[in-house]
């Protein structure tokens, strides 16, 4: 009876596991996107690893980084609205 309660759990952690790796790779894909994008606009700035992690979390929400190193932020209404706490602009 045993045996067969650890072949029926193993088999569900292995479609778990199956299932959970498919809602996986899409997230990966826009990362790749928003990575890419935001290496070109902060490539630029003086502090590139806050540049770049604030973008990443702005690209990611908004799924959209606007064109160049700086300005341009009408190409995406969601990047260019983002505010933070004390309401000055979130994404660079």
């Amino acid at each position: 009876m045993f045996g067969k309660m650890k072949v029926v759990f193993a088999a569900l952690i292995l479609a778990t596991l199956v299932l959970t790796s498919s809602f996986i790779n899409p997230t990966h894909a826009d990362s790749d996107f928003c990575d890419s994008k935001c290496k070109v606009r902060c490539s630029k700035a003086g502090m590139m690893d806050r540049c770049l992690k604030y973008c990443g979390l702005c690209c990611e929400e908004c799924n959209c980084v606007p064109s160049g190193t700086y300005g341009n932020k009408d190409e995406c209404p969601c990047y260019r609205d983002k505010k933070n706490s004390k309401g000055n602009p979130k994404c660079p």
